[in-house]
């Protein structure tokens, strides 16, 4: 349940953020703005997004309050041009156009309010010629030669989970690209429109490899780089017990600290010498197999090996690390990762669960003094709601 109250915590206490609802990046790019104490409302639509889970252990609606709009009824742009004049941030993630065809798009929303910071994000960007497909986090990422330098040579490239482009890639390039308009708005009156494309912040993200691919310290192919599996004092191992422990013992100093603690002291000079680089993999693989993730992990323990256990989503909040900086919270029942980073004049805090679509229209009608939000929604000849189509997700 959430709280009934605008919110007043973090160093964004008093930014209003209008978010239409959406999946993916969008909503984890306003729940990162809720957990920096912006006051957020989610603009949700009636029945949902089609890939929503259950909205009570939706986690990247916390910190958020919810009010249901139904954007293809006669009076629903109004109700969102009313926040929008109101709102600091506006945060949306349909097609290019979609928004203008609503009645919401930036031209709309700036007619109310000059100093509107408008946020598009998506996962092609606004134009060019792959613009108004559809897609999701793995395809951007293929186009950008990210997934490309994953997994080993001759086999298909892993999928990974959806972190490298819709929140890397995606939300927190929004995130930057908000507060960096947010402070122009603010020194000279005048908002603008983010355009957040999953595939610009992806590719972004590749500077360094891309600059040693230039210098020829990278090679444009898998596992064969110090970075991404192709180094055998870099990468994980599995051991006796199907655990894996993850080493990046890059530096001499620390390579020596691990290749002493294994046993292998005897290839202390195999480091710099990459043809005994397939021996020196064979012997650590060899060596971990030899014990149990948590007898290895007890080797490592205070050194500066740079290894560490791989844990599972489920283990990790009670590493003793993570529990003893509060890493993961509890709230309402869910363990979640805190709020981050850490502020030490404006501190956060998870301070509402999940918003429940609509259960918060009372309160933002009285706090952002609109109160057509308690207008039976429609009125008479409600339109039928918008389609799947016209109001897609898929960025």
């Amino acid at each position: 349940m959430t709280t009934a109250h605008t919110p007043g915590h973090g160093p964004l206490t008093g930014v209003r953020v209008v978010e239409l609802a959406g999946i993916g990046p969008g909503p984890f790019a306003a729940m990162l703005l809720g957990d920096l104490g912006a006051d957020v409302v989610r603009v949700d639509r009636p029945g949902g997004p089609a890939l929503g889970i259950d909205p009570a252990h939706d986690v990247t609606n916390r910190n958020k309050r919810s009010v249901v709009v139904d954007l293809k009824a006669p009076d629903g742009p109004a109700r969102v041009l009313d926040l929008a004049a109101r709102a600091d941030v506006l945060i949306e993630g349909y097609r290019p156009g979609v928004a203008e065809r609503l009645g919401v798009g930036p031209a709309d929303c700036h007619a109310r309010n000059a100093r509107l910071v408008y946020g598009r994000m998506t996962g092609w960007g606004q134009d060019g010629p792959l613009a108004d497909r559809a897609g999701h986090d793995i395809a951007y990422i293929a186009l950008t030669g990210t997934l490309g330098m994953i997994g080993a040579p001759g086999t298909p490239p892993p999928v990974p989970a959806n972190l490298l482009g819709d929140y890397a890639g995606g939300s927190l390039y929004l995130v930057v690209g908000v507060l960096a308009a947010l402070h122009h708005a603010r020194a000279t009156g005048t908002g603008q429109v983010v355009d957040a494309a999953i595939v610009d912040g992806t590719a972004h993200l590749s500077a360094m490899i891309h600059g040693m691919l230039s210098a020829g310290g990278w090679q444009d192919r898998r596992a064969a780089n110090l970075l991404d599996g192709g180094c055998p004092y870099y990468g994980t191992y599995e051991t006796a017990d199907g655990g894996h422990m993850a080493v990046g013992a890059l530096e001499p100093r620390f390579y020596d600290a691990f290749v002493d603690l294994l046993g292998l002291g005897d290839l202390g000079g195999a480091r710099d010498d990459w043809t005994r680089w397939g021996e020196l993999r064979e012997a650590v693989a060899a060596r971990f197999k030899a014990r149990t993730r948590a007898e290895w992990t007890a080797v490592f323990e205070g050194t500066d090996a740079c290894v560490a256990p791989v844990l599972s989503l489920r283990e990790a909040p009670h590493h003793p690390h993570l529990a003893a900086r509060g890493t993961f919270t509890d709230h309402g029942g869910i363990t979640q990762p805190a709020p981050a980073p850490r502020f030490s004049a404006t501190p956060t805090a998870v301070r509402s669960g999940p918003a429940l679509p609509g259960a918060d229209t009372a309160d933002v009608a009285h706090d952002w003094d609109v109160p057509h939000l308690l207008d039976r929604p429609g009125g008479p000849g409600r339109a039928t709601p918008a389609s799947a189509t016209a109001l897609s997700d898929p960025h």
